[in-house]
């Protein structure tokens, strides 16, 4: 069932009707004519594309005031799917500020932590139903926090509050083995900021870290940064800004707020998705590849005609649901890593494929019972637990 939300102001609301209906003639024009964006794309995807990099072009305009610019983004959107199969509960007393969504179906016992996406600034509405479709699609418990956010809070508040709502389900009872981090866009930046902080804060390394979409520098990197703004919902220049608002006039450096220089050794395995077609894509690719050399077990699949958290599409996207399919895949395969996640023509960067491969060889001598190399790629098989009530 569809839904369309239309909110807040009357100025906003016209304005973003107004450029829905623009956006609709130009690009039924541009096909008619034979000039899609991309030949693969539909004339939704590329309709939904061009509205939202209008959205946020516009909110952007209105960035001297923040709370304009949120309550713009969010005067006029719509949702393809509600999934009512996924109860959605506000946190409660003694809680990071969140929300639970829990399916009525479930996959697995692991507890998803997830960090939403909007460059540390945007907590749109439409970030709660990416959560839902996590939780319908992948058929775990989602926690999703509502961090602070900028450029009221600059960093370390939104990693402050990672570690917090990480600490929080672990003394909830959620064990390691079943806790998985993970995060769209700004929010992949503060997953993968957030396990490589895990240790000084003496916490244990999760079962998986999943990164859609992640922002992993925030400086200048790659020429799709801005070569691909042609194709993308959001623009090159938005991250400068985003980064600059993060940053909220500290004496900090790019290097040490961005994922890309931390090191991940020993901290387990990271499953990253991307498209082909989105700003971000060659930084996450030079991400994967640092991780990579470090030795860390990293797998990144890359959809070539996709852009920016294609997955918000959910079943109504063959490339989604494919997507949303193989990050199901990754969680049952970090619980049990003899289980099947092979490498195919998607995949660009792969030593997940390494670790599974050692964790079916026979154990040494004298190790426990478990092989070096698959302890050494933090992969080891994980015995099932039960997750709690909620």
């Amino acid at each position: 069932m569809n839904k369309i939300v239309f909110q807040g102001r009357w100025s906003h609301r016209l304005r973003s009707l107004a450029t829905a209906g623009a956006v609709a003639v130009r690009v039924a024009t541009r096909r008619l004519l034979g000039r899609r964006r991309v030949e693969s794309w539909s004339f939704l995807f590329e309709y939904g594309t061009l509205y939202i990099r209008a959205q946020f072009n516009h909110a952007f305009r209105l960035k001297a005031d923040i709370s304009a610019s949120r309550a713009y983004f969010d005067s006029f959107y719509s949702v393809f799917d509600t999934y009512p199969d996924v109860e959605v509960r506000a946190s409660g007393v003694g809680e990071p500020r969140g929300h639970w969504f829990i399916p009525a179906v479930r996959h697995s016992d692991a507890t998803l932590l997830h960090f939403h996406g909007g460059g540390y600034t945007f907590h749109a509405g439409v970030s709660r139903h990416f959560a839902r479709i996590l939780a319908h699609s992948l058929g775990v418990v989602v926690f999703a926090p509502d961090y602070r956010l900028t450029p009221e809070h600059p960093h370390p508040a939104q990693l402050e509050d990672g570690l917090a709502a990480y600490r929080y389900l672990l003394e909830r009872g959620v064990a390691p083995r079943r806790l998985v981090l993970c995060g769209d866009s700004a929010g992949g930046h503060l997953a993968l900021m957030t396990l490589s902080h895990l240790a000084r804060a003496g916490l244990p390394t999760p079962l998986l870290t999943l990164g859609i979409s992640p922002w992993t520098d925030i400086g200048r990197r790659g020429a799709s940064q801005f070569g691909n703004d042609p194709y993308d919902l959001v623009q090159g220049y938005m991250t400068l800004q985003f980064a600059e608002w993060l940053k909220g006039g500290q004496d900090v450096s790019d290097a040490e707020l961005s994922p890309i220089h931390q090191d991940y050794r020993g901290l387990g395995p990271i499953y990253l998705q991307a498209g082909g077609r989105e700003i971000l894509v060659d930084m996450i690719r030079d991400f994967a590849a640092t991780v990579a050399e470090q030795g860390g077990p990293v797998r990144l699949d890359v959809w070539p005609d996709m852009n920016h958290e294609f997955h918000g599409y959910g079943d109504q996207l063959a490339e989604s649901r494919a997507a949303l399919d193989r990050l199901r895949a990754a969680i049952a395969w970090a619980a049990q890593p003899t289980r099947p996640f092979a490498a195919d023509a998607l995949t660009e960067c792969d030593t997940l494929s390494l670790a599974a491969r050692d964790a079916q060889r026979p154990p040494r001598h004298g190790t426990g019972g478990r092989e070096q190399g698959a302890g050494r790629r933090g992969v080891a098989a994980r015995p099932a637990s039960s997750v709690p009530n909620s």
